[in-house]
């Protein structure tokens, strides 16, 4: 792929604890700049002056996804109200390990409500936490929830980020009715092209400028 086909697939990402409003404003210019989808931020650094073209996401429920639902939803409702355009849920992954896929379902309806379209609504699964099983529970309580992409990670857990596996997985049981965002431990050209070949149509990166100097124009 070229380089300017794998940057509209990236959401440039800014996520540390510790980033500074002008580690954002350096991120947004180089989203400009490389041409990416879009920026993908914490809710404190809303709102953002983004140039045209250049989509503003934001992450509610992060990193943990231990909040209660109704928290989540005036998060993201919140971050829509500041100029977001995207929504990254983190899903409660205890209601996927007790197999409480309506609990799950509602959790993500609940975030789907606040954010209303043309706004668009990620699941964060945490896919390197959970068996293929629960993997195939999660896309499809989010798929009937109304959401307009699943999600990998947070790329803060401890059990790790993206995998062709759980993209492959996550893909084949959401079929072409929702996107799949891989996210986590993406830092290279090869990783970033195994992960859309698995059938990611959207890559959340921080390394972004390393990921598109490895391909070619």
């Amino acid at each position: 792929m070229k380089r300017t086909d794998v940057a509209r697939m990236i959401d440039h990402t800014i996520l540390k604890p510790e980033a500074t409003s002008a580690d954002v404003a350096r991120v947004v210019a180089e989203g400009a700049e490389l041409g990416t989808y879009s920026v993908c931020v914490s809710p404190s650094m809303l709102p953002l002056s983004a140039p045209p073209g250049l989509k503003v996401a934001c992450v509610v429920g992060f990193p943990s996804g231990a909040v209660k639902p109704e928290v989540k939803a005036f998060e993201a409702a919140r971050a829509v109200a500041d100029g977001a355009d995207e929504v990254d849920m983190v899903i409660n992954i205890a209601l996927v390990k007790e197999g409480r896929a309506d609990e799950l379902e509602a959790e993500i309806r609940a975030v789907r409500d606040a954010v209303p379209a043309p706004g668009i609504l990620k699941a964060i699964i945490e896919s390197a936490a959970l068996t293929d099983e629960e993997i195939v529970m999660a896309c499809g309580a989010a798929a009937r929830a109304g959401a307009d992409f699943v999600k990998t990670s947070t790329g803060f857990h401890p059990a790790g980020g993206a995998s062709a596996h759980a993209v492959a997985l996550m893909r084949a049981t959401v079929g072409d009715a929702l996107g799949v965002k891989a996210s986590g431990g993406i830092r290279d050209a090869a990783t970033a092209l195994a992960m859309i070949e698995a059938g990611a149509s959207r890559l959340g990166v921080s390394a972004t400028v390393a990921i598109l100097a490895g391909l070619d124009d």
